[in-house]
């Protein structure tokens, strides 16, 4: 009997292939394929086999990634919140952007870049000097909300007005929700964008008052070298996640490409690169 991730992961895929995120074209190119390159047409097609791709056009780029930004979303949102005995909590998952009021500046460890924007607003050499390189919007976001003295206490009266009195944690001292986990959502690696995933994980480490949350990836991209551009070293980027590592690592192995093999190895058993289930139990810790 499969457990809770494993029907989850399958889950997310078929929606992947419903909603038109993962497809093949008329000419048997997936839609996460870099169509000038044999070798990743090569991977992507066994990774789209392996889910049962139906054959139908590409979808447009800006909607597909918008689309794999949800149900990654979707997917945390059916799993991670359920490890309540891992990882106790009143969670939420959900995407940041335009349309959402929420932006990073809402969550305790960046409360005060809000009061750093409506400086800038008014002061123009300020502006120029800082630039708006600290302002981070992640894809996916997942946090915390502060507890109640009431439930704090619920076991043992830990807190009293004495103590205490700028725990993050404490809704009394403030209220705003703690960021745990910023998620980027980047379907393919094909240009320089890739790396904006970098950029952000760097800004949420040095703009921060608190405690770091998780910064991780996820992707959908099939070559493995493009993988190791952002998921190899260490300091900024917790870990990559594959939405199909599984099937990517048997679409390697069929086309027996033994530099692609290779590096999928370092990336794997470095534990640079895991498989999207993995996510949910590595933001329990």
């Amino acid at each position: 009997m499969d457990g809770l991730i494993a029907i989850e992961r399958k889950k997310y895929h078929e929606r992947l292939l419903r909603e038109g995120v993962l497809t093949m074209d008329k000419n048997g190119i997936p839609s996460n394929a870099d169509k000038a390159s044999k070798l990743s047409i090569s991977i992507a097609a066994g990774i789209a086999r392996r889910l049962m791709a139906d054959t139908h056009e590409k979808a447009v780029g800006q909607t597909s990634g918008a689309k794999f930004e949800q149900l990654n979303m979707e997917f945390l949102a059916a799993t991670f919140p359920k490890l309540q005995h891992l990882r106790p909590g009143k969670w939420t998952i959900t995407k940041l952007g335009n349309r959402n009021s929420m932006k990073t500046s809402s969550f305790s460890q960046y409360e005060h870049l809000e009061y750093l924007t409506r400086l800038m607003a008014y002061d123009s050499k300020l502006a120029a000097s800082m630039g708006n390189d600290y302002m981070v919007t992640p894809d996916v976001v997942v946090y915390r909300d502060a507890e109640p003295d009431e439930e704090i206490n619920r076991t043992e009266v830990f807190v009293d007005d004495n103590v205490c009195n700028m725990a993050d944690l404490r809704a009394k001292n403030g209220g705003l929700p703690i960021l745990h986990a910023s998620v980027s959502a980047k379907w393919t690696m094909r240009s320089d964008r890739a790396q904006n995933s970098r950029t952000e994980a760097l800004n949420l480490i040095r703009n921060r008052k608190g405690k770091l949350p998780h910064i991780v990836v996820v992707t959908g991209e099939p070559m493995p070298a493009r993988i190791a551009s952002l998921a190899l070293g260490t300091g900024d980027i917790d870990c990559v996640y594959h939405f199909a590592l599984y099937e990517l690592i048997e679409a390697v192995k069929e086309i027996g490409a033994e530099d692609a093999l290779e590096m999928l190895m370092v990336l794997t058993e470095g534990k640079r690169l895991k498989d999207i289930s993995d996510l949910p139990l590595d933001l329990a810790i």
